[in-house]
């Protein structure tokens, strides 16, 4: 695989910890930022705030709509966003959201229409409301209330449904729970009713597409096949690319007195053993693997696992378009990097080239034009651009092919 060159300019700068991004095709830009809100940049550059989290302690004065139960806390706030496919005819829109609307709270999906000049929202419509939020501490790392949020929806261009990416909550029983909707990637339609075409086993909700997974933050669609892939944190070892398979089980399963474990702190063996130290990758994956095959032999493989590290892998896109050249047709995953234990930094954004079976060629890191960080957001714009959002400097960058 040859490097493509590239340019890069500052789209937006001094914003909140942006999360995520959609596009209307005129270039128009929805985004979010985890602890503000949901804000559209215009074509001619300008910027309208959209809808402000209320239950935050911020000034929400510039915002056309203002939900009072909307709030940020740890990973969780305002994260995903996305355009419905029928955009042209509904002006509908996607975000997901911490909530405390209900006791205890939960992370919503909700729906909403926008007016022609988008500048203000209505007809809110929560089409679910009953992702886990996690509303306590717990003794491990990052071990603090709103941890292990998920996040991501996206449209299949393919299928046409609407997939919300979950988080494990570090709650032990969520990934393999068929009634609780962490730990999973869920395939509903506009109003939130599971997929018809949805085929999890026996006695779970019919929303979940797939389950036992961790923390997914990263979902994107083949360009030819419209297969699903996602990308997941590892826990201290292996974040992991996988190829989902309807009904299929990540195997992830952190409850303790399992698969050779005892007791764990607070019954979530997941940074275990040694949680709060360093150790060999290999050994860790051993006690505590991220896909379980000897517990779930038939559970989905990963294509791909970061060389066995953990380095905060979030986001995950497809590079279409001749101007990319080699790149043309290949994914890219963006790292914000955790370095613990000896782990390296690794914030970076990969190129990753896949054969005609969804198997990994190649790798290349990207050559980048400015400083790395953070990498929460990658998105392709209608123009080809690739956008990514650095959260922890705060920032949204445009990178096109060429130099």
């Amino acid at each position: 695989m040859n490097t493509t060159s590239l340019q890069h300019n500052v789209v937006l700068e001094g914003l909140d910890a942006p999360w995520d991004m959609a596009f209307l095709p005129d270039g128009t830009m929805f985004f979010t930022e985890k602890c503000n809100g949901l804000s559209v940049l215009t074509p001619s550059g300008d910027v309208n705030a959209l809808l402000g989290m209320g239950a935050n302690d911020t000034d929400v004065s510039d915002y056309a709509t203002v939900a009072d139960d909307l709030f940020c806390d740890g990973q969780a706030g305002m994260n995903g966003v996305a355009i419905d496919p029928n955009f042209d005819e509904n002006n509908r829109i996607y975000v997901y959201s911490a909530s405390n609307k209900s006791d205890p709270q939960t992370n919503r999906v909700m729906r909403f229409t926008i007016n022609d000049d988008h500048t203000e929202l209505a007809d809110r419509t929560d089409i679910v409301d009953d992702i886990p939020y996690k509303t306590a501490p717990t003794d491990h790392p990052f071990g603090t209330t709103g941890t292990h949020n998920g996040g991501r929806i996206r449209f299949n261009p393919g299928d046409g449904y609407l997939y919300v990416t979950t988080g494990d909550n570090h709650n032990a029983e969520l990934p393999q729970s068929p009634t609780k909707m962490g730990g999973k990637v869920l395939r509903i339609d506009t109003d939130g009713n599971a997929a018809p075409e949805n085929s999890p086993p026996a006695g779970f909700d019919p929303r979940v597409y797939t389950y036992g997974h961790r923390n997914v933050q990263g979902i994107t669609f083949h360009p030819e096949t419209n297969a699903p892939i996602t990308a997941e944190h590892g826990p201290w070892h292996s974040d992991e690319i996988t190829v989902l398979e309807n009904g299929g089980n990540a195997g992830w399963d952190p409850r303790d007195n399992m698969a050779g474990r005892e007791d764990c702190p607070d019954g979530y063996c997941g940074y275990m053993p040694n949680q709060n130290e360093g150790m060999n990758r290999y050994e860790r994956a051993n006690f505590m693997p991220m896909t379980d095959f000897d517990t779930y032999p038939d559970a989905m493989p990963p294509i791909w696992s970061n060389n066995g590290w953990s380095q905060g892998m979030t986001s995950i896109e497809f590079l279409t378009g001749e101007e990319w050249g080699d790149w043309n047709g290949n994914m890219v995953v963006g790292l914000m990097g955790i370095g613990f234990g000896g782990t390296p930094l690794g914030q970076r954004i990969d190129v990753i080239e896949l054969d005609e079976d969804l198997s990994v060629v190649d790798v290349t890191e990207m050559t980048l034009p400015m400083q790395s960080g953070r990498f929460r957001a990658l998105v392709q714009a209608p123009d080809g651009s690739l956008y990514t959002a650095m959260d922890g400097v705060g920032t949204i960058h445009k990178l096109t092919p060429g130099g």
